[in-house]
């Protein structure tokens, strides 16, 4: 008697979680896909009547993370925009093609030699997609040089990014966007600001001048040539109204400030990418040239070329590890690494370093892993793309089966951590979900581009449960991120019926 009492219960529960969608009928029917987990499906579908909602469409697929059972299960198939979420398919794909050590190499080499202090040749910069290269990388080349004896250079210095292919920016990029470091250019041959290795970019800093009236004081970090500063700001009196911009004039490398900057004010920064990075970085060594006494001869010249193949190795640096580069790629959603390592995948299993290879292998890895290729479509590495399209039930099919691989750990440890305030752990959700049950517990990738919103992780319940899950939603015009931090906790908090 007590038994069937039990059966009853549960399927009260199953009907009222149903309930508001048998009501509605411009929503699909959400499917609970084991009686246990009724009690979750309930308080998300409760959460699913947001008005925020209204007009927007919501994948979310929940399975058990040690069994990949389907447990939760709304517009779960429909193919949606990933947004940053696109990031979890290359990491892996990343991680199981290259490796964790997996490691860039940049060289410099000549194909000339070096008597009495003078090289009689050209001096190479080759680059091999590295993108945490820094100005004090390029400073240890010339130092390496200096020690060689090395003193006037009766040659050209060029700078050879053939490595890859000469497409700098992927599909589906708007032009709008090329200005900023979310659409920063790749090549081969690239330099980064800092540390967070925003690779083709450099930090445009906008200061209140001491003089109201005057244009704010600029800097550039690193300092480079490849850039054009027009100045058209002004410095307002302290509680002024603050209107700065910094922008890229669109196919050049003229950096516009404008409008004005109160006194006492905070500091404007923007990471401004830089057209044709490969300059870039020539120049950047250039300059550190210089800067450790090696001059140029009259004669010689900056420009790209191609590396002799009998060219001789000088010296050269290899970047950190893969393992060390997922934690500034996924933690802060950097869209340079994905491109990188797209092209690098490319490069390594089919010797062409082009988009068009790299995604294929990430798309190749993904069936591996248990995807169906053919309800996706894959635009991009970074999902920059609005083009992407991949159901939720696909992307926890990846969460589940990652976990099988001897690089699951370093995936996990890449994704954000919610509400820990240091940068390279809690990343972009260092300022969500801050309190029990979710604080320290929900690791998940996030997404955003123009209404696309997406959150996919791991989370664990109560009861000691870690179940993966994906939310995605799409055509959103309101701020959606707490109705997703909602639902990761419904997850976190959850208990079974006993």
């Amino acid at each position: 008697m007590l038994k069937i009492k039990k059966i009853m219960l549960l399927s009260v529960i199953i009907v009222l979680a149903f309930l508001p969608f048998l009501l509605d009928k411009n929503h699909q029917q959400t499917a609970i896909a084991n009686v246990e987990y009724a009690q979750l499906g309930n308080s998300i579908n409760k959460i699913l009547q947001d008005e925020r909602l209204d007009g927007a469409t919501t994948g979310i697929s929940i399975r058990k993370a040690e069994t990949g059972e389907l447990i939760y299960d709304h517009f779960g198939e429909t193919r949606l925009h990933p947004a940053s979420n696109m990031k979890l398919l290359t990491a892996a794909a990343a991680l199981e093609t290259l490796g964790e050590d997996y490691r860039f190499v940049t060289e410099v080499l000549t194909d000339g030699h070096v008597k009495s202090g003078v090289l009689q040749g050209n001096l190479y910069l080759k680059g091999k997609g590295d993108p945490t290269l820094l100005k004090e990388d390029f400073d240890l080349f010339a130092q390496k040089l200096a020690s060689k004896g090395i003193k006037i250079i009766n040659g050209n210095l060029v700078g050879d990014d053939t490595w890859y292919d000469n497409v700098r920016l992927s599909q589906d990029i708007n032009w709008t966007d090329e200005s900023y470091y979310y659409a920063a250019q790749v090549s081969a041959l690239t330099a980064s600001p800092n540390s967070d290795f925003d690779a083709g970019t450099v930090i445009v800093e906008a200061h209140a001048n001491s003089n109201v009236a005057k244009a704010a004081t600029i800097n550039v970090v690193p300092l480079t040539d490849m850039v054009k500063i027009i100045n058209r700001s002004k410095t307002v009196a302290s509680g002024g109204t603050k209107t700065i911009k910094i922008e890229r004039e669109h196919g050049t490398n003229n950096i516009v400030i404008e409008g004005l900057v109160p006194e006492g004010g905070t500091v404007t920064r923007e990471w401004i990418s830089i057209s044709e990075p490969s300059y870039y970085a020539l120049d950047l060594f250039g300059k550190s040239l210089t800067k450790n006494g090696i001059k140029f001869a009259d004669n010689s010249k900056f420009t790209l070329g191609k590396t002799p193949r009998k060219a001789q190795l000088l010296t050269s640096k290899k970047s950190i590890t893969l393992k060390e580069l997922l934690i500034p790629f996924m933690k802060l959603s950097n869209n340079s690494h994905a491109d990188v390592l797209a092209k690098e995948m490319g490069k390594v299993v089919y010797g062409e370093g082009s988009f068009e290879k790299g995604l294929q292998v990430i798309e190749e890895n993904s069936t591996k892993l248990g995807l169906d290729k053919d309800v996706m479509m894959i635009r991009d590495a970074s999902g920059m793309s609005h083009i992407n399209l991949i159901p939720a039930n696909e992307i926890t099919n990846l969460l589940v089966s990652a976990q099988k691989k001897p690089w699951y750990n370093t995936f996990l440890t890449s994704l954000p951590v919610a509400g820990v305030s240091k940068r390279f752990v809690g990343g972009t959700l260092r300022n969500r979900m801050k309190i029990k049950p979710t604080v320290g517990n929900v690791k998940a990738k996030t997404g955003t581009i123009s209404a696309v919103s997406a959150l996919s992780g791991y989370a664990t319940t109560r009861d000691g449960e870690l179940l993966v899950f994906s939310i995605l939603i799409n055509n959103d015009l309101a701020a959606v991120m707490p109705i997703e931090d909602q639902i990761a906790t419904a997850i976190a908090s959850y208990t079974h019926l006993k």
